[in-house]
């Protein structure tokens, strides 16, 4: 799964989710190969964290960081997972295609803040 710019990660340390990023921004370093990858990292207060990574760390392959193991994850929504219709252990063809609609319901919020 490729992760790029705006995408929501996990940062596993020492093989243990410790805190989740956005990334923010993700450009060339001077090293070839290598990426400048700007993390908001989601505590209180939030911070900016800068790390130098290969692609495939980006996209989820373990690294170290002064010895200590490093991994991000990309984080999907359920709601995006549902809407594809897949799970991580399902293939994109084994999901059956269905021609059933159904009608949404529109809540009008103005309405519902005049009923209270």
């Amino acid at each position: 799964m490729v992760t790029s710019v705006h995408d929501l990660v996990c940062i596993h340390i020492e093989n243990k989710p410790a805190f989740f990023a956005r990334i923010e921004d993700i450009v060339p370093d001077v090293k070839r190969g290598w990426w400048k990858v700007s993390l908001l990292v989601l505590t209180s207060p939030l911070q900016i964290f800068t790390w130098i990574l290969e692609d495939s760390q980006i996209n989820g392959a373990p690294f170290t960081m002064g010895g200590t193991p490093i991994m991000l994850e990309k984080v999907v929504s359920p709601l995006e997972q549902e809407d594809t219709g897949l799970s991580s252990s399902q293939e994109k063809d084994t999901v059956p295609v269905t021609d059933k609609k159904e009608t949404a319901k529109v809540v009008s919020l103005v309405d519902r803040k005049k009923e209270k």
